[in-house]
């Protein structure tokens, strides 16, 4: 008997373990039920939260690629299924105010007819009835007649009350879900927009390394060398603390600090890397495309994947944001007076230049303009640190090499 039971038991086990049913991160269309978009969203999930933040390979990085993808297509599905059903109820909800609204337009008009047949017959007294030609038995039947008029007038109030007291409250519960609808419509936007920027990212990974696994070991390479370099600055200057109220703007353009809380604590491109740590580069472009009348902020670059090393917080020197693209070229020279002599060239014509600073280059500032043999810079890692003298914290040895942003 017992062996019968512990069978039973375990045939009942494999049933419903195999009726269970686990989500892999796969792609989605329209047709996909709510369900299946729920579950699937949580496996791209958890297959990114279990990736490691520094991506090895190129197969691994097409493929986190390609989890984000599914995971931003499940997620527009799973929104415009809800935007479909809130618009089904909002046309549901207009039928209602409709019906609810002839409804007291008729009771308005019923009850209207009965003030006034009240008013005329107010006027005969009960006094004037008895002393008409009516007989008594016809009084007590008008008499009558007038209370259970006056009870139905109560009523038909009483039912245009409800009815107006529905009427806002449908109308309220319309207004809500489309106020919804709206929000939902803008997170739709946002979503397709991050869509967009992830299979620019594969495209823009695949035409860089020509699907070539030594191409992107070699710009790992150069983004781990580079990376490294950065974090010699930043322990250099014993850590990199959050700052607050640090942007700064006036006719040049806007001072952006990588440390300021507004987007200090990003991650380069969704991966492991700081704004705060890491973002001299992108804080100073912010702060060129400022100057050139461009509207970007270092938080709309970082949140932007395909500016990046997959995995890495390097940035691209060929990436797209806000729909402008952006180009930096590298100006370097074995013969360091070549360097300063090509930045004075630039800031003599009246344009800024981004400037890296020791061997890696370890750091990044906007050098702004020249008064006499001073140089006047943003660096973007000094608290406060718009329109300082360069000469107060670098040398012009520490000079490595220029950036030369376009935006277009």
């Amino acid at each position: 008997m017992k062996k019968s039971l512990l069978l039973l038991f375990l045939l009942f086990g494999v049933f419903f373990a195999s009726s269970s049913y686990a989500y892999e991160c796969v792609s989605t269309d329209s047709n996909t039920s709510p369900s299946d978009l729920k579950g699937i969203e949580q496996a791209c999930l958890n297959i990114l939260s279990s990736t490691n933040s520094e991506i090895n390979t190129l197969k691994q990085a097409i493929s986190a690629i390609n989890t984000k993808v599914n995971l931003a297509q499940a997620q527009i599905n799973q929104t415009q299924a809800q935007i479909n059903s809130l618009e089904k109820e909002v046309t549901v909800l207009g039928g209602v105010l409709e019906t609810v609204n002839k409804s007291m337009d008729d009771l308005s008009v019923i009850y209207l007819a009965r003030v006034r047949e009240s008013y005329r017959r107010s006027r005969v007294t009960p006094f004037d009835m008895i002393f008409s030609r009516l007989s008594f038995g016809d009084f007590l039947t008008k008499l009558k007649y007038l209370n259970t008029i006056k009870v139905k007038d109560q009523l038909i109030l009483a039912e245009l009350e409800n009815s107006r007291l529905a009427y806002d409250q449908r109308k309220q519960e319309k207004v809500t879900k489309q106020q919804e609808v709206e929000k939902l419509k803008s997170k739709l936007v946002s979503q397709k927009k991050a869509l967009d920027g992830q299979i620019r990212e594969k495209q823009n990974l695949l035409t860089l390394t020509q699907n070539d696994e030594k191409k992107y070991q070699q710009l790992l390479s150069n983004a781990r060398t580079q990376l490294a370099a950065l974090r010699r600055y930043i322990t250099s200057q014993g850590g990199a603390s959050i700052l607050s109220n640090q942007t700064k703007c006036n006719d040049w353009g806007c001072y952006y600090n990588q440390r300021d809380s507004q987007w200090g604590n990003m991650g380069l491109g969704g991966s492991s890397y700081s704004v705060a740590e890491y973002g001299c580069l992108v804080n100073s472009v912010s702060m060129m495309a400022s100057h050139l009348g461009k509207n970007i902020k270092p938080s709309d670059i970082a949140v932007i994947s395909s500016a990046f090393v997959p995995g890495y917080g390097w940035l691209r020197h060929d990436f797209q944001v806000n729909s402008i693209n952006v180009s930096i070229t590298t100006y370097s020279n074995s013969n360091h007076s070549q360097v300063v002599s090509k930045l004075d060239s630039e800031l003599n014509a009246g344009r800024s230049v981004i400037v890296g600073l020791y061997g890696g280059p370890d750091h990044f500032i906007v050098m702004v303009k020249k008064e006499g043999d001073n140089y006047i810079m943003h660096d973007p890692f000094m608290e406060n640190g718009s329109n300082r003298q360069f000469s107060e914290k670098y040398n012009l040895s520490d000079i490595n090499s220029l950036r030369i942003v376009s935006f277009n």
